[in-house]
């Protein structure tokens, strides 16, 4: 191929910006090399990059199958490359105790499969996902790798880059776009052990000072269902439902659980004419938002993915969902157990995923949880602001703390031995 002329023809004949140095190694690299992995934080290009490797195989008549480990990053790839992107579940049809359609025997038809968001990749989907990959077929790897692991087994992503065995290009340079951002600023800054910059000149980050004290806690949860329901519709134009509360934990009076009964009270409260279910220990009423917690291969609805509740149906005993993929789903009463309540959902739940707007409470009674890429994950998750309910001292806890949970994989070695 010639590079030159296949770079010149996707500025000029298709509008796109001109691909730095990394990029373009990106691009040769991942239409050369059988594996790939591309890396790089937010507002370094990687979408660009990816766009160009998806355009390009195309261009050449090869056949691309994108995918991704959740329904929302998958969507998020088909926006960006206006191509059919699949979650991995359903690229692979896999049915229940982990059966796949397509497999070593039934490969998938495809030159080229990329991989959006693999940090999220855990150990046993990847190896399936490999599985249904013929020899001879590319794969590219797209993902950050200091965000947080997969929330299954193994560190997928790390593990490969670390083994040396594969190409890996990081992209390093922050575009002057995206240097406006404060919250791609920020973000690099906590990636490398710096305290994130907000004040007055700041719009996109902001940090809502918490006193130290027994009830701090209390004080988050009662600022940020304020937050949620006026202050920042009344100061960005934001919806409700365009903000997304992320917690470090599940428990306490700043955890999900508890911010999911404030917020459901302030957002979605009882009223005549909306049906509700108490089922599995928590009350359902039309128009909550729902994320599942496990694979439901029957549905098609699998671990993270998001919904609204659109009717509550008693008589039949089963509400419906309206997922963020654009599908509709019935689900029995009985099945309630497989999803909670998505007003408020943890950082390691809300890898993959994007939201207009995050709101984050960050306590020094979050201090099991308050590490480095917990905090980086959690605002990277968002596209135009990011607002933390914070202590200051619980932010230079979690910037401060690089240590990342040791997980025993022989997945490195293996691939070095492989060379």
């Amino acid at each position: 191929m010639d590079w030159d002329r296949a770079f010149a023809w996707l500025h000029t004949t298709l509008g796109m910006p001109p691909l730095a140095a990394q990029q373009a190694k990106a691009v040769r690299t991942a239409l050369t090399e059988r594996v790939t992995v591309l890396t790089g934080g937010p507002g370094t290009g990687k979408s660009t990059t990816l766009r160009a490797v998806v355009t390009l195989a195309r261009a050449k008549r090869r056949r691309v199958i994108l995918t991704a480990p959740t329904g929302r990053a998958a969507k998020r790839m088909a926006e960006l490359t206006g191509r059919e992107a699949k979650t991995i579940h359903r690229l692979l049809k896999l049915q229940p105790g982990g059966d796949a359609f397509f497999n070593e025997d039934n490969p998938l038809p495809a030159d080229l499969v990329v991989v959006d968001e693999a940090s999220m990749l855990d150990i046993t989907l990847c190896n399936t996902l490999l599985k249904a990959i013929e020899p001879g077929t590319h794969l590219l790897l797209v993902g950050d790798v200091d965000q947080l692991p997969s929330v299954g087994p193994g560190n997928v992503l790390r593990d490969v880059i670390e083994s040396g065995a594969v190409p890996v290009v990081r992209l390093t340079h922050v575009f002057r776009q995206a240097e406006q951002s404060a919250i791609v600023r920020n973000a690099h800054r906590i990636n490398h052990g710096e305290m994130p910059h907000w004040g007055r000149d700041i719009r996109d980050f902001a940090v809502l000072r918490l006193p130290d004290g027994p009830d701090s806690a209390e004080q988050a949860a009662a600022r940020i269902t304020e937050l949620i329901l006026e202050r920042l519709p009344r100061a960005y134009g934001l919806a409700p439902e365009e903000i997304q509360v992320l917690s470090p934990m599940n428990r306490g009076p700043a955890g999900t659980r508890r911010l999911n009964e404030l917020l459901q009270e302030a957002l979605n409260p009882a009223a005549a004419g909306k049906p509700e279910v108490r089922a599995a220990g928590r009350l359902i009423r039309t128009g909550d938002r729902l994320i599942a917690l496990r694979n439901n291969y029957q549905l098609e609805v699998f671990n993270g993915d998001l919904a609204y509740v659109r009717a509550v149906d008693p008589i039949e005993q089963r509400f419906q969902l309206a997922l963020d993929d654009g599908r509709t789903v019935e689900v029995p009463f009985a099945q309630a157990d497989e999803f909670s309540h998505a007003f408020a959902i943890s950082v390691h739940r809300a890898q993959g995923s994007e939201f207009r707007a995050v709101v984050m409470p960050l306590l020094t009674a979050h201090y099991l949880m308050l590490q480095r890429n917990l905090l980086y994950t959690a605002i990277t998750r968002a596209r135009e602001l990011v607002v933390l309910v914070a202590q200051p001292k619980a932010i230079a806890m979690a910037v401060h703390n690089d240590r990342i949970a040791r997980r025993y994989t022989a997945l490195a070695e293996r691939l070095r031995a492989l060379e």
